[in-house]
């Protein structure tokens, strides 16, 4: 099963890191980035009719998919947003894309974040989808919320626990993650939960876990230090109605927080927003790139 048709598969070689990607279309250039525990494989129902107008690069994260999945360092610099929002500078700049869209869903959302933050002349537009900024959600940090977002504190534990215990049951908790939605794992093709499955394996299971290390660690670091500095460029945000994100945050009021120019809204689905509505996720999209690239 081709998931992009007419797409061109990569693999670029960054300063820390060999990033594997497909890319497809003409026009302006978007860069999407996946979340956890996917690769750019979920893009799937989105990117090749966004290739009509845009030139498009999936791209999977360091640790994630057929990209480079180092061990993590005792600080997890590695797998710091800041790291993985390098390569993904430097394979746009290998690509010839100086300056480009920008969309990321969950991790990806975060990750696209800080590479709106360390490169944002080159980051035309953002959109992020269903998350809160990653130092909004350690702050509002509750029994709810720990409760809703476990996982966060279940993988930002010392490496190999963690590992070793999802590594025991890696099928049955990667398809328990992406079967959470309303519409369950209908909205995922089979090709694509195999695809899914064969990436998350020991090594993916350790990126992934250091990638939410990070995160809790050195991340934060970072978010602090930029704390009085908005984002310039126009921010998209979209939420899910039937995800905690939906549900515990104030999603536009907390990108406005961090960014100047920010519009978004909910839409009625789970978390993996590309996979349950792909219409509406591409028509918000192409909605605000067309309104971004005036």
């Amino acid at each position: 099963m081709n998931l992009f048709p007419g797409f061109t598969k990569k693999r670029i070689r960054t300063s820390r890191a060999t990033i594997n990607l497909v890319t497809g279309g003409n026009g302006p250039a978007v860069l999407l980035l996946h979340g956890y525990p996917e690769t750019h494989a979920m893009w799937h129902k989105v990117a090749p009719a966004l290739a009509h107008d845009y030139t498009v690069v999936c791209a999977d994260l360091r640790g994630y998919g057929d990209s480079s999945k180092p061990k993590g360092l005792p600080d997890h610099s590695n797998y710091s947003k800041r790291a993985m929002a390098k390569d993904m500078a430097e394979v746009m700049t290998a690509l010839g894309h100086r300056r480009f869209h920008l969309a990321g869903h969950d991790r990806g959302g975060r990750v696209a974040h800080r590479l709106a933050r360390d490169h944002g002349s080159r980051v035309r537009s953002l959109a992020v989808f269903d998350i809160a900024p990653t130092l909004r959600v350690f702050e509002n940090t509750d029994m709810a919320l720990a409760r809703a977002f476990y996982h966060w504190f279940f993988l930002i534990q010392p490496a190999p626990m963690p590992e070793r215990m999802i590594g025991g049951m890696r099928r049955d908790y990667l398809l328990g993650r992406i079967g959470r939605g309303p519409g369950g794992l209908g909205d995922f093709p089979k090709a694509v939960q195999r695809e899914y499955l064969r990436c998350f394996d020991a090594r993916g299971i350790h990126g992934s876990c250091e990638d939410y290390r990070a995160a809790a660690t050195i991340d934060l670091l970072h978010d602090k230090k930029d704390i009085r500095k908005k984002l310039a460029m126009p921010v998209l945000a979209l939420w899910a109605r039937h995800s905690p994100v939906g549900t515990m945050f104030d999603c536009l009021a907390n990108w406005r927080e961090v960014a100047a120019d920010v519009r978004g809204r909910e839409l009625d689905c789970g978390h993996f927003l590309p996979e349950e509505k792909p219409v509406e996720v591409l028509r918000e999209l192409r909605r605000f790139l067309a309104r971004s690239s005036t």
